[in-house]
C-alpha cells in the first residue's frame, strides 16, 4: 500500500516539505488516546532471541532509526512506536544554526537514493537536552550524534564536540562522533589522525570525569581507502573507543542510473540509499576483519530491505540503523526486517 499509493503522493513534493509536514501530523495524531498504543502493536516485533547485548547496553531488537532524522530530539517517542528499538537524534551541535540554503535535500528515484546537503540544521544541544529530559518509552535506548557548528574553525572544533558531549551527556545512552559527514565545509578534515585523536582523546579524558561511562563510538566515511580506514581503526584501538558506526553519506556519484545532468544540477552533497549498499557492506566486513571481530559496529548505509539487513549482520555488525530505506519501504521496513531475522533465528 506504502509503496504504490502513499509514497508516489508523498514524492509530489519536496523532501524536507514532507518530513516536516510528517512529523507534525504525527505528534498531532499521536495525541489521540490509544492511537500510539495501536501503531506500537502492529509495527513492533517482540522476541527474546530478537534481543541484542551492544557495549552494556540491552536492546530489545537489532534495528534503529538513523541520525538525521529527529535532529532536535522531538520525535523519538513517537517513531519508537514503528519497531525501531533505538534511535540516534542529531547531529547536536552546541548553538543553534539554520543549516545550508534551500533546497539541500534531493530524491534520486532511479537509484532510490537521496542527496542532501543540510549543514547540520538542529536547535542545538540546550534544547536537545530539555527534550531528552522527558520520559521515553519503556526500553527505548537513546544516541547521541554530536557535531561542530558550521562556523567554528576547525582548530577549535574539540570544543565543540565536548561542549555538547557535557549538555546531552544525561539524556543519551550512547554517542556517535561525527567528523566525516560532507555537508559542513572542511569537517571531514577533521578525519585526519592528528584532529580526530585530538577530539576524541578529549571526549575520553571527559568520560572519565562521569559517573557513569557511556559509550563513545565513531561514524565513519564510506569514501575512506584501505589505508585511511586503517589508520582510523589503529587511532580507535589505541584510544580505546568503543565501536564504529559505518558509514555516513557518500560524495561519489559513481554507477548512478540518474542523468549526470541531473546529478550536476543537484549539486554538492552526501548521497544515501541505494546506492551506497555495497560499499557500506564493503567498509563493515573490513572493520569486522581488520579487528578480528573485536570491535563493535553499528551498520548504516544503503539497507533498503530485509536482505541489506541480513547480509549487514552477517558481515559484521551487532546493529543496524535505517533512513533512506524507511522513506522509500515505509514504516514496515523494521518490522519486516526484525520478522525475518526471527524466522532465521528459528531454523
Amino acid at each position: 500500500m506504502y509503496r504504490l499509493l502513499i509514497r508516489p503522493i508523498l514524492f509530489l513534493f519536496p523532501p524536507e516539505t514532507i518530513h516536516r509536514l510528517l512529523i507534525s501530523i504525527l505528534r498531532t495524531a499521536f495525541k489521540i488516546p490509544g492511537l500510539l498504543a495501536l501503531v506500537r502493536s502492529f509495527y513492533s516485533v517482540k522476541h527474546k532471541s530478537l534481543e541484542t547485548e551492544f557495549l552494556g547496553l540491552h536492546f530489545s531488537n537489532p534495528v534503529g532509526l538513523a541520525a538525521g532524522f529527529d535532529k532536535n530530539a522531538s520525535i523519538y517517542r513517537e517513531f519508537q512506536a514503528f519497531g525501531f528499538s533505538f534511535i540516534e537524534i542529531g547531529t547536536v551541535t552546541p548553538f543553534g544554526q539554520p543549516g545550508n540554503k534551500r533546497p539541500r535535500s534531493f530524491r534520486i528515484k532511479k537509484d532510490r537514493g537521496l542527496i542532501n546537503r543540510m549543514g547540520f540544521n538542529n536547535h542545538g544541544a540546550e534544547a536537545a537536552a530539555v527534550r531528552l529530559a522527558r520520559k521515553r518509552p519503556k526500553g527505548l535506548i537513546l544516541g547521541g550524534n554530536i557535531g561542530k557548528n558550521t562556523h567554528t574553525p576547525n582548530e577549535r572544533a574539540a570544543d565543540d564536540y565536548e561542549a555538547v558531549f557535557n549538555a546531552i551527556y544525561g539524556g543519551v545512552d550512547y554517542f556517535v562522533v561525527n567528523v566525516s559527514c560532507p555537508n559542513i565545509s572542511d569537517l571531514r578534515k577533521l578525519q585526519d589522525q592528528e584532529s580526530l585523536e585530538k577530539i576524541l582523546g578529549r571526549l575520553m579524558k571527559l568520560r572519565e570525569q562521569k559517573g557513569i561511562k557511556k559509550p563513545v563510538l565513531l561514524k565513519i566515511s564510506p569514501d575512506l581507502n584501505e589505508m585511511q580506514l586503517d589508520e582510523t581503526l589503529e587511532i580507535v584501538e589505541r584510544l580505546k573507543i568503543d565501536g564504529i558506526v559505518a558509514t555516513n553519506t557518500t560524495v561519489s556519484r559513481d554507477g548512478l542510473n540518474t542523468p549526470a545532468g541531473e546529478i550536476r544540477a543537484i549539486g554538492s552533497g552526501g548521497m544515501s540509499g541505494a546506492p551506497l549498499t555495497a560499499r557500506s557492506l564493503e567498509v563493515v566486513r573490513h572493520i569486522y576483519r581488520k579487528s578480528n571481530g573485536k570491535l563493535p559496529i553499528i551498520a548504516v548505509g544503503g539497507i533498503m530491505c530485509v536482505q541489506d539487513a541480513l547480509n549487514m549482520l552477517d558481515a559484521g555488525a551487532t546493529l543496524i540503523q535505517i533512513y533512506t530505506g524507511f522513506i522509500y519501504e515505509g514504516p514496515a521496513l523494521a518490522r519486516r526486517i526484525n520478522r525475518a531475522i526471527l524466522k532465521r533465528s528459528s531454523v
